[in-house]
């Protein structure tokens, strides 16, 4: 049975965040709120948690999965960042901005693209987000709730409880999010490449 847990988007309170980390911690999957519409988290190493979401959104193996960090320093223990790209990350973090980097050796090879061993990762500005990571005390392996027939991700998690709830084992409600999706920017190589326009200002990346 799908938990559904009301956390105060101000205040989260931590028996619900101590509920939801002991279902990531047993496999499960979750949707919870960030600062640019609603996303599907598991812990990294979850092999079947992770084929779960993908089938859920129907991706395939090419998908740059995300690393949902807490800080700077966390995304530096699995992206590979140069001073070039760590000041372009200091004034963009927390935001709603996915970055592309090379993945350090402590990505597990599941969540990699298998030709570019690239990772997504990104610091939200949310503090349900962040009461999370700070219990789990590690990143969450993230992708936006955009379903297969939609083109923007989900903000509600009363539609999400319905469309979805039957797989997955809690949906945070922590109000409505915004409707824009993150901007991705690749930066494996200088200068940066937007990959896809969002909620981000892209005008620093050009």
């Amino acid at each position: 049975m799908t938990q559904f847990f009301q956390i105060h988007p101000d205040n989260p309170q931590k028996r619900l965040i101590d509920q939801t980390i002991s279902l990531l911690r047993g496999g499960g999957v979750i949707a919870y709120p960030t600062d640019s519409g609603y996303a599907l988290g598991c812990c990294l190493g979850e092999k079947k948690a992770i084929e779960k979401i993908k089938w859920l959104r129907s991706l395939d193996d090419k998908h740059n999965f995300t690393l949902v960090c807490s800080d700077l320093s966390e995304i530096g223990t699995y992206a590979k960042v140069d001073n070039d790209v760590f000041r372009l990350l200091k004034a963009h973090t927390p935001g709603p901005y996915t970055f592309i980097l090379n993945a350090t050796n402590e990505v597990p090879r599941l969540l990699l693209h298998p030709k570019r061993r690239s990772i997504g990762v990104r610091v939200p500005d949310h503090r349900i987000s962040h009461a999370l990571l700070a219990a789990l005390g590690e990143p969450l392996m993230s992708v936006t709730l955009i379903p297969v027939d939609d083109d923007l991700p989900m903000t509600d998690p009363e539609a999400i409880r319905e469309r979805f709830g039957a797989h997955l084992d809690a949906v945070i409600d922590g109000g409505a999010c915004h409707l824009d999706p993150t901007t991705v920017v690749d930066m494996r190589e200088m200068p940066p490449t937007v990959v896809r326009e969002g909620r981000g200002d892209t005008t620093p990346f050009h």
